[in-house]
């Protein structure tokens, strides 16, 4: 993905917007769903209103909630949601009037937004630092952290429609646990994994987020566009939902893999939401300002993505429902050209037989030469990584040089033919390495990771 030049157009929309105001939030209660509608005001020019809608399960706790309890977790999701629309102009200012943020708070909102708009300063050719990218002031009232009893056998799953929180839901289920699966606007992809894995809407808890239709048209207009921290909405989303339906464990999909830097020798990282540095910082802040006893935390966290891959192999009734590609999203398919769909076809080509990937995938990609500068990408040969959610050029090659390796077909395919000429990493010795290690950096508790030793210990080459 080529750079911009925006740093000139940044500084102009910083004068010309000094300021950007959480102005308010509203809570709206009616027969069938919980609605949340925040108020975001920059410099008195735009005015956007986000929205949440939550419908009603018959395991929610609405009743129990304190509304102090419950305004608490809408001020922070607007917290969280409140990036989307200032990152468009980057005021040096956000005045938050809806609550009262104390000094520790104020860094930690700050580190958040620094890091997980990494990827949007770098793209655009930003330069700024954490120092002066923004200040925060808060104007409100201090929150009330809840204390509502929570099931210490419940946990919230989310499920994206991909392969990881496949594995996630399937080796949880079926171990004196009662699981919540979580979909924000689900995706039919999505709704597939929890009906192939035994679930129904009911059973679910589901959210749909509705973003300001100003937001799109200031895109339109070339305000300043780009990535923003995703999985950390998600996770004050989940944290919310999780007192609803008093589950006290939010188990996350997100691998070691996460944890790489898309720019070597930076902490520019397309997934920083998904690092287990924003899962230690998220934890404690849960712990501080949200709920005592929620925990939040990756159940993948252990394996690397050639481990998924394997168990995930192992799953045949998800193969053909599952969907990875941001890409062909809204069509439910591969579009077969993208970082993400190739990387997801190397994966699972070192545990699937080329005739089953072609079936899943529509064609085979190994074939695609036009693929050979994102397979440069995801394998090394280019410094800097896609800016996808795409594992590391160590479990690329990895794969590669087991597949070349095992299968006498590999030379067939023109992507991958000169194979045996790279680097040693790419070896199958590699692979068996990456294969048997587990990361040792993880906040499971001992129950859960048991489940993954369990079934690391069934996977064989």
């Amino acid at each position: 993905m080529d750079k911009a030049n925006n740093n000139n157009k940044f500084q102009e929309l910083r004068k010309n917007y000094p300021y950007f105001v959480f102005q308010s939030y509203s809570i709206f209660r009616t027969k069938t769903n919980l609605q949340i509608k925040f108020v975001f005001d920059l410099a008195g020019k735009y005015l956007f209103q986000p929205e949440l809608e939550v419908p009603f399960r018959d395991f929610y706790n609405l009743e129990n909630m304190p509304d102090g309890e419950m305004e608490n977790l809408a001020f922070h999701i607007g917290m969280v949601e409140l990036v989307s629309y200032w990152k468009t102009a980057c005021p040096p200012k956000v005045i938050v009037r809806t609550g009262q943020l104390d000094k520790k708070q104020v860094l930690w909102w700050k580190k958040l937004y620094f890091n997980g708009l990494g990827e949007f300063f770098y793209l655009n050719g930003i330069e700024t630092d954490i120092r002066s990218f923004m200040e925060i002031v808060s104007e409100g009232h201090a929150k009330e952290v809840s204390t509502a009893a929570l099931d210490d056998l419940q946990v919230l799953v989310p499920i994206g429609g991909g392969k990881d929180s496949a594995v996630t839901l399937e080796l949880l289920k079926n171990n004196d646990l009662q699981l919540r699966p979580f979909l924000l606007n689900p995706r039919e992809a999505s709704i597939r994994t929890i009906h192939i894995a035994g679930f129904s809407e009911p059973d679910s808890i589901i959210v749909n987020r509705k973003l300001d239709a100003g937001l799109l048209e200031l895109n339109r207009q070339g305000f300043l566009n780009g990535h923003t921290p995703f999985s950390a909405l998600l996770a004050f989303v989940t944290a919310f939902t999780a007192l609803l339906s008093g589950s006290r464990y939010i188990a996350l999909s997100n691998e070691s893999s996460a944890n790489e830097s898309t720019v070597p020798g930076s902490d520019i990282n397309h997934q920083y939401s998904k690092s287990f540095e924003f899962e230690q910082d998220f934890n404690w802040y849960l712990k501080s300002y949200i709920h005592p006893e929620l925990h939040y935390f990756s159940f993948l966290r252990p394996l690397n993505e050639l481990q998924i891959a394997a168990l995930f192999s192992k799953l045949p009734q998800h193969h053909f429902s599952f969907r990875s590609c941001n890409v062909g999203s809204k069509t439910d398919s591969w579009c077969c050209q993208c970082p993400k769909c190739l990387f997801t076809y190397v994966m699972l080509s070192a545990f699937l037989p080329q005739q089953r990937m072609e079936k899943i995938f529509g064609k085979n990609l190994f074939r695609d030469t036009a693929l050979k500068n994102i397979m440069n990408q995801l394998d090394g040969e280019v410094e800097v990584k896609p800016f996808e959610c795409v594992g590391t050029p160590e479990e690329v090659n990895a794969a590669l040089g087991y597949f070349s390796g095992s299968q006498k077909e590999a030379v067939k395919f023109p992507l991958i033919q000169n194979i045996e000429d790279q680097e040693e990493n790419r070896k199958a010795d590699s692979f068996r390495k990456l294969l048997h290690h587990l990361n040792r950096e993880h906040f499971l508790p001992e129950n859960f990771l048991k489940i993954i030793k369990k079934n690391m210990a069934h996977v064989t080459l």
